[in-house]
């Protein structure tokens, strides 16, 4: 090798390293690809509420969103002097700007707030939701440069609890599911001038709460085309983002008409299937996606009677799905044929686990009700390798970027990891 030659490769090198390095996005509430989790990094496995801390912030009021982060810079929502706010901090947890916007409208679960949807982000710009119904785009500045009210516009909302379904975006929208006992649809806002593009109805007959949903949709492709994947209202249906046509539903959930069986955790994608959780934490199915109309009779390619999870959302990790239950229990399925691969659990208590599992690296994060975050390998073998106490409630679920995690609680914003 010539010295300009070892140059040219050191130089490129180092280049190499430099974009490893780089802090990756996280940009809505499951991170990149709605799988709550990251293939890249090493991130801290053991700490405490004042040690490996590399900071924390104090938060103006009690929210339950998971923060996002777009180019090292964190936002997050929760209430600020009785308003839905949205606050804006850079890598080192100094706090940027934060916007406000109408009065908030407070949770009725003590484990919930007037701010559980989470922000979410295309780079251009930060959109927002709360359970007063205002949904707002802002400016990564600050700007807030459009805001409507869901709830004003077309009635208000009879969930039994609070509002947990996060905005989601397309190419053009910002898109709101509202699916609850009454008028359910979906609706969807031009990401520039906030202008309804469409709203496009999504009601069905089901037991008592069937017809509520607290579930994220996600955004797929269908044919090459942008769509959206949506679950409530015991049925799992795709939407053409161009107008919010159905373009296929798969049914038949709940053949024996059992009452409150509402949806909750959302669905996780890995390739073609969708694992749909449901039954209140008893029931898990593999469905195909794709087809025409009511695919019911030939896309449903596994039924699980005896397993699922109620609140978190599953997690998608080199082509596994990783099952987190109220109380603790782990399991690994395999999306294919729905069989578990391994299954075992996290220490109990009297806490629930309500925020969502995330994966980094191989490894496990799981915040509990109480404030304990587990991190657990799951490669190999399950293995609980610490237990993390941050003193007070968490809801919201592990965010990992750069290195570090990023835990929200009810009274701080958490940052775990090194200079």
């Amino acid at each position: 090798m010539t010295h300009r030659t070892f140059i040219l490769v050191t130089l490129a090198m180092l280049a190499f390293s430099a974009v490893a390095q780089e802090p990756a996005d996280w940009p809505r509430w499951r991170g990149p690809g709605d799988k709550g989790s990251t293939e890249t990094g090493a991130y801290p496995v053991k700490w405490d509420a004042t040690n490996g801390v590399l900071w924390k912030v104090a938060l103006p009021g009690k929210g339950c969103s998971t923060p996002i982060v777009c180019k090292q810079r964190i936002y997050v929502t929760g209430p600020a002097e009785g308003k839905d706010a949205l606050l804006a901090l850079d890598w080192s947890g100094k706090q940027l700007w934060q916007a406000t916007f109408g009065p908030e409208r407070k949770g009725k679960n003590p484990a919930g707030s007037g701010s559980n949807p989470s922000p979410a982000t295309d780079g251009q710009a930060i959109f927002v939701y709360y359970k007063s119904g205002t949904l707002a785009r802002v400016e990564m500045d600050g700007k807030v440069t459009w805001k409507t009210n869901i709830l004003d516009r077309f009635g208000r909302d009879t969930f039994y609890w609070d509002l947990g379904t996060s905005p989601v975006l397309t190419e053009k929208y910002a898109v709101v599911a509202m699916m609850h006992h009454g008028e359910s649809y979906l609706a969807a806002f031009d990401k520039l001038t906030g202008e309804l593009r469409w709203k496009f109805p999504r009601n069905y007959q089901t037991p008592d709460e069937g017809d509520h949903s607290y579930a994220t949709p996600l955004v797929i492709r269908h044919k090459g085309a942008e769509a959206l994947l949506v679950w409530g209202g015991q049925h799992l249906t795709a939407h053409d983002t161009a107008d919010g046509k159905e373009l296929w539903s798969v049914g038949d959930f709940n053949p024996k008409s059992l009452r409150n069986w509402v949806a909750v955790g959302s669905p996780v994608v890995v390739g073609d299937i969708a694992v749909v959780p449901y039954g209140r934490g008893n029931r898990l199915d593999g469905i195909k996606l794709g087809g025409a109309g009511d695919v019911t009779p030939t896309h449903r390619l596994w039924l699980r009677e005896d397993t699922g999870s109620f609140v978190p959302t599953p997690a998608e990790y080199k082509g596994k799905v990783y099952l987190l239950r109220d109380r603790g229990e782990v399991e690994c399925i395999d999306p294919q044929t729905g069989k578990s691969l391994w299954s075992d659990a996290l220490p109990k208590s009297a806490g629930n686990y309500y925020a969502s599992p995330t994966v980094a690296g191989g490894k496990l994060y799981a915040a509990r009700q109480d404030g304990v975050v587990f991190v657990a390998n799951i490669e190999g073998k399950f293995e609980v390798l610490s237990k993390n106490e941050m003193g007070e409630r968490m809801i919201a679920s592990p965010v990992p970027v750069g290195g570090r995690i990023l835990l929200r609680g009810e009274e701080h914003l958490f940052c775990i990891g090194k200079e």
